[in-house]
């Protein structure tokens, strides 16, 4: 039975196209049936659930010969924080290309999880916190002994490292977290990554801590309402709207990262950089003084294997995206397009350095 053949039986026996690309991806993945170069469903191709796939185009009637060009798009850790509407915002941005027939836009459990997902090929984009980015390059953390070869498409805003407390709980610096009740993050997200890292600075581990929570931000947020937690740590853009929506209910302190424990953070650590969430700013908490503390930048990273071109398009679309009046997302508002390719941990996918050296961002 010849391969066409093979197909095409695939398609006879399920009523739905998307049925059957599944199944024949599914099929590709674990090795089956095709060489380097393939045969595909493509009339219109799209993979449900986390994915998108890239088209070349069609030819030769309802077969073409192809190469492996299906991309799977995780944007965000969850639908609280920025990446989400980022990711909703830049789907239609995408879409517009010919190279791409869908984005689907999905909430995952976090950058470990989509780093993850890239190196088993489940996925090709993605948004990530440049320290855990930074973990997998370099085979540690929870990348121990099993680096990933990342490689980036852009950089984005920065996520601030902000930890909260209740002022009643008497804390005002990272030391003072010791012995009381802390919300980290989810287990595995960025979050909780710059917390362990934080704690670290002043010598502190989670067992130094009375009670240690894997909540997300709208959990740690009720959490503290309720008085079960001190404090909890937020890695994200300014201002955090469940930051914010804490401020109008309780009395909160904001604990800095500064002077030695941030010295000790980034001479570790050289992702991090100071960052200053300035006082008297109505649209950033409107604070009475100014908070010092490190920030991280976010990333666009993408799968290795995917095509030059592919990717040099995907990178000049977000690019003239960020220097339009379409931009709505406040974070991205902020971002100096210039700037998006510079301070990556990362080393650039080859499309996307051949965009930056192009236009002159990159010498």
């Amino acid at each position: 039975m010849t391969k066409k053949t093979k197909m095409s039986n695939m398609v006879k026996r399920f009523p739905s196209l998307n049925e059957s690309v599944i199944i024949i991806f599914r099929k590709l993945r674990n090795g089956g049936w095709f060489d380097e170069e393939i045969h595909m469903v493509c009339s219109h191709v799209f993979i449900v659930g986390t994915s998108c796939c890239l088209r070349r185009g069609i030819g030769r009637g309802f077969w073409r010969r192809w190469r492996r060009c299906g991309i799977d798009c995780l944007w965000h850790r969850c639908t609280s924080g920025s990446y989400y509407p980022i990711g909703g915002a830049l789907k239609p941005v995408l879409e517009e290309s010919e190279l791409i027939s869908n984005v689907t836009v999905e909430s995952t459990g976090a950058s470990v999880a989509n780093i993850q997902n890239i190196k088993d090929s489940l996925n090709q984009m993605a948004t990530i916190m440049s320290d855990v980015g930074y973990d997998a390059i370099e085979g540690i953390g929870q990348f121990e002994g099993n680096s990933v070869d990342v490689q980036a498409m852009a950089g984005m805003y920065p996520n601030v490292v902000q930890i909260v407390a209740l002022k009643s709980s008497g804390i005002s610096t990272v030391e003072d977290l010791k012995g009381k009740k802390v919300g980290v993050g989810k287990v595995g997200s960025g979050v909780e990554q710059s917390a362990k890292k934080v704690l670290e600075a002043v010598d502190l581990s989670y067992d130094d801590l009375s009670k240690v929570t894997h909540t997300g931000y709208a959990d740690s947020v009720q959490e503290m309402k309720n008085g079960n937690l001190d404090a909890a740590f937020f890695t994200s853009g300014v201002p955090n709207s469940n930051i914010t929506d804490l401020m109008q209910q309780t009395d909160i302190t904001f604990v800095e990262i500064s002077g030695a424990t941030a010295d000790a953070l980034m001479e570790k650590y050289p992702f991090y950089k100071p960052y200053t969430i300035e006082a008297g700013d109505e649209a950033v908490y409107d604070l009475s003084d100014a908070v010092e503390t490190v920030g991280i930048q976010n990333m666009i990273i993408v799968s290795k294997d995917l095509s030059e071109d592919v990717v040099y398009d995907m990178t000049k679309r977000y690019y003239d995206y960020l220097g339009s009046e379409e931009v709505s997302i406040g974070v991205l508002k902020q971002l100096e397009r210039e700037e998006i390719a510079k301070g990556l941990i990362a080393p650039l996918h080859p499309g996307a350095k051949k965009f930056y050296e192009e236009e002159g961002i990159l010498e």
